[in-house]
């Protein structure tokens, strides 16, 4: 029996926004690209494109050979492992196209795999071709596409017969072409509209993903209302607002036009989702607890809010890189996702929180009797730091340099940032540019989720705030 390969991917910029998707079929001694198909989609999310580009693939797969087995190769998660029945599908825009995936072939002869972003350039690069097309107000056309040479050189392989299948070899763009004329000749449909490469195999539309503007989306976003000035110094400080509002002074050049002033990047953006780290002892007492102090442990009740999260982040699938901070509730939650979603750890010392100095353990009622005066200077001017302690104005600061450096590395990626309540509502409020006294109408929770989406052009896009539907 024959063997394939299929790889797909898809894409949204936006989650939801303008999409497509792509998909290849590949020869599995040769790698040389046999089928290729993309497609723009209009308004679509990431995962629902990324299933259009799986059943585009399979299709493209069964006009070639419907006897084959096939080897499905995709570096979304989420689809990999729900199609390999381990993990449920609830999301109702998804079931119907999983469903019809799964009848393209015969369960017996389809295998899926989960491979890294970076082999599988080719069905990226189609994904984005779509997309382009479709910014064009057009379709893509197979006759135009450069994604085989672009995704060209060679692709990791693993020493074994199927090494061959991980690169593209001679003439891939001719191969193609050949393949696209057999098709043809078969479906009499080749080279129309996006399906045009594969046929009417490839016809039923798909939804873009692998542009990795993938966000966690979707929830309500709290009304919150100003907290007491207890809650407040344990959740970062009243001055973090001014300290944003400062900093973003001292470290935007030119501030780019924002909302409809703006001409539209649709390209991908870093994608930082915010996750505060779980409860400690600590927490629920709300005393200052900063990265002076004890540095303390997730408590029971952190630890399974941190497995709830996992839970919540996998079945989005959307995560690609996690970044912690320091310390160690922090990185105890980080672990936790990480080892759910099967990636690694880096740590950013940027990333931590603020230092209560000699405040660290007390209740803001222990602080006010005991500190008076500090307390007063520091509750007047972010720039008064606690005793012995860190100012919300250096705070700021670091924190606006680790966004630059961070959304600098990972441009048109989604990133989890597992931090603290000070960096996180800094990181909103200067998104947001709202002014100081905005921080106090966030409401942010105990291992709850945030995103903010930056783009090229210096612009910044709030998706999420403080979702913690994940702990109900």
């Amino acid at each position: 029996m024959r063997e394939l390969i299929v790889e797909a991917d898809g894409g949204s910029r936006g989650n939801p926004g303008p999409a497509g998707y792509g998909a290849v079929v590949l020869d599995p001694v040769s790698g040389e690209p046999l089928v290729e198909a993309a497609e723009y989609i209009g308004v679509a999310t990431n995962n629902v494109a990324e299933y259009k580009g799986l059943v585009a693939g399979l299709k493209a797969a069964r006009e070639l050979a419907p006897e084959a087995t096939v080897r499905v190769r995709m570096d979304s998660k989420l689809v990999v492992e729900q199609m390999s029945g381990r993990w449920r599908i609830k999301h109702p825009d998804m079931k119907p196209l999983a469903a019809e995936a799964a009848r393209i072939f015969p369960p017996s002869q389809v295998t899926y795999e989960w491979i890294p972003r970076e082999r599988n350039k080719h069905a990226d690069r189609l994904a984005n071709e779509a997309m382009d097309a479709g910014k064009r107000g057009g379709q893509w056309q197979p006759s135009t596409s450069t994604a085989a040479l672009d995704a060209g050189g060679a692709r990791p392989g693993s020493g074994t017969p199927d090494a061959g299948a991980a690169r593209v070899v001679g003439d891939a763009a001719a191969g193609a072409a050949k393949a696209r004329a057999a098709l043809a000749g078969t479906a009499k449909t080749a080279g129309t509209g996006a399906a045009g490469a594969a046929g009417t195999a490839a016809a039923s539309g798909a939804t873009g993903a692998s542009v990795r503007a993938e966000t966690a989306a979707g929830a309500p976003v709290a009304s919150g209302t100003a907290p007491s000035a207890s809650s407040a110094a344990s959740a970062g400080g009243p001055h973090a607002a001014a300290a944003a509002s400062r900093d973003a002074g001292r470290t935007a050049t030119a501030a780019p036009p924002v909302g409809w002033a703006a001409t539209a990047d649709l390209g991908a953006p870093a994608t930082f989702v915010l996750l505060r780290h779980g409860e400690t002892a600590l927490t629920p007492e709300k005393r200052f607890s900063g990265s002076g102090g004890s540095d303390p442990d997730l408590s029971p009740v952190g630890r399974r809010q941190a497995d709830a999260v996992a839970a919540a982040l996998a079945a989005r699938g959307t995560v690609q890189e996690i970044v912690s901070s320091p310390l160690a509730r922090c990185r105890q939650t980080a672990a936790t996702v990480a080892a759910r979603l099967g990636l690694d750890v880096h740590v950013d010392d940027e990333l931590r929180e603020t230092d209560f100095g000699a405040w660290e353990g007390l209740t803001f009622a222990e602080v006010r009797e005991r500190y008076p005066d500090d307390m007063d200077a520091w509750l007047a001017s972010p720039d008064a730091a606690p005793t012995g302690g860190e100012s919300f104005a250096e705070v700021a600061l670091r924190v606006a340099a680790a966004r630059d450096r961070l959304t600098a590395r990972h441009a048109g990626r989604t990133v989890l940032l597992v931090t603290h309540v000070t960096p996180i509502k800094t990181l909103v409020r200067l998104a947001l540019g709202a002014p100081p006294e905005s921080l106090f109408r966030m409401e942010l929770s105990a291992a709850s989720v945030s995103a903010v989406a930056y783009y090229r052009d210096g612009n910044a896009s709030v998706r999420l705030l403080n979702d913690t539907s994940h702990l109900r």
